[in-house]
């Protein structure tokens, strides 16, 4: 049995959960967790990154003006700084399962409802509630993974989570351009919204909730079992009396921001918080907006939609290499995409590559940037304890959403001609290399010795007639 802790004959241990998931060998338990997530974030990308190509079917459709389309973008990003906020705080409370059920619902039914919008307001208002939903779910989905995986696999995982998102996103362009042009914009939002709504089902009945967090919460010993029987099935829970996690102190009671800025992570959380902003500014510019102001510069419409989401994927793909770097020498190793792509987007904005190299270096700088952003998100949750886990997701994800909103709305100065669209790379490239140095100065402040950590979080076995304590139930 794969475990530490006191133990004896008559089940009077004490077993660490948080030890004991951490050796475990990656197995099934943890590779259905990852395809749930995976499936729910893919539908979710594509739910969200459908506007980019759909926006001038939409635009043409319902007449729009470019500040307009820049809100429509930008709704769902407010949207999502909501979501962020309220759901990880109710996840810190109330579990991750339910939060992640909820979300996935909601995701799917307003999707469905895009595809009934037929003005300017109605757009605005379903996409800020159909980003509130997924911006609720991602963070959770991070905190409910990072909590479950072996301790050499966490970041990879969330990685590899995002990449579920982002090649979501990738198929939208495919799926508008074989959809829209036949059939209307709408329908590509109806496909997607009954997609989500059927795979909502499925983790209703698979999805598991979190070890660490029942643990952290003083849960029932019955239903913490429950949970490390479906990581191990050879688990034996007659051994054990308690539940701890040895590796984080004890809630302090409700949460509030002051918990993100304790000991260490006074530095830490600005220094993340500002990574990911600016890499939200250039992430949102890009996939938004990318596709018109590739128009612009004179590629096809298909061409500019197909430009944008395989630079995504490529992205994507590259910051789960990336990452299995990063879990073996450190965060350093995140820095290097942003500071590459940095000077690529510069060359750009500056009109250097000529007319044949200008499709690759925007290509190469896409790629790096994606990458960059992925992995800076895939870092976030490893710094934080279970108890606060996801709502530092939730509230790095609110600020870099404030980015996200930043990013599209300065878009829509950029789209007017050529040369505007040659001037929206030199903001990508400024974006890209203020990340690179926040990423580089995450990895001095990790790499430098953690404080000692508090006392143990104990779930005592208690009278079976009664609730513990203080539990969730």
């Amino acid at each position: 049995m794969n475990g530490s802790g006191n133990r004896d004959a008559s089940g009077t241990g004490t077993l660490d959960v948080g030890e004991f998931l951490g050796r475990l060998p990656f197995g099934r338990f943890h590779a259905l967790l990852v395809v749930l997530c995976c499936l729910v974030t893919f539908l979710d990308g594509v739910d969200l990154g459908i506007i980019a190509y759909a926006a001038p079917y939409i635009r043409d459709d319902l007449h729009l003006s470019g500040q307009q389309l820049g809100l429509v973008f930008s709704s769902a990003t407010v949207g999502q700084v909501v979501g962020a906020l309220v759901c990880s705080y109710a996840a810190d409370r109330i579990g991750r399962r339910p939060v992640i059920l909820v979300c996935a619902v909601l995701a799917g039914l307003f999707t469905l409802a895009m595809g009934f919008a037929g003005s300017f307001g109605q757009l605005l208002a379903i996409r800020f509630l159909g980003g509130l939903a997924i911006g609720g779910l991602l963070p959770v989905a991070w905190a409910l993974n990072i909590e479950a995986m072996p301790g050499a696999r966490r970041a990879t995982v969330v990685s590899v989570i995002m990449f579920g998102f982002t090649l979501g996103g990738t198929v939208a362009a495919p799926l508008t351009n074989l959809v829209a042009p036949a059939w209307g914009w709408q329908w590509i939002y109806l496909i997607a919204g009954t997609a989500t709504l059927a795979v909502s089902l499925v983790l209703i009945g698979l999805l598991p909730e979190s070890a660490r967090f029942l643990a952290s919460r003083g849960a029932r010993p019955e239903r913490i079992e429950a949970l490390l029987l479906r990581a191990d099935p050879q688990f034996d829970p007659a051994a054990w009396q308690a539940y701890r996690l040895g590796d984080e102190p004890p809630p302090t009671g409700g949460f509030t921001p002051a918990d993100l800025f304790r000991g260490r992570l006074k530095l830490i959380t600005p220094m993340i918080w500002a990574a990911y902003f600016f890499s939200s500014i250039a992430a949102f510019l890009g996939a938004l907006w990318g596709p018109i102001l590739f128009e612009e510069l004179g590629l096809t419409r298909a061409g500019a939609a197909l430009l944008g989401s395989l630079a995504g994927l490529a992205g994507a793909i590259v910051s789960m290499v990336l990452m299995r770097f990063t879990e073996a020498l450190g965060p350093r190793w995140v820095a290097l995409f942003p500071l590459l792509a940095a000077p690529t987007f510069l060359l750009v904005g500056i009109g250097a590559p000529g007319p044949a190299l200008l499709v690759p270096a925007i290509f190469t700088g896409l790629v790096l940037k994606y990458g960059g952003h992925q992995s800076v998100i895939s870092i976030i949750g490893t710094f934080y304890p279970s108890s606060i886990r996801a709502n530092a997701g939730g509230w790095a994800s609110a600020i870099a959403k404030i980015g996200g909103v930043i990013g599209p709305v300065l878009g829509a100065f950029f789209v007017a001609n050529a040369g505007g669209a040659l001037s929206a790379f030199l903001l990508l490239g400024a974006c890209t290399l203020l990340v690179g140095l926040c990423t580089l100065g995450l990895a001095s402040l990790a790499g430098r010795s953690p404080e000692p950590g508090g006392p143990s979080v104990t779930a005592p076995r208690p009278n079976k007639t009664a609730p513990g304590q203080g539990e969730v139930l």
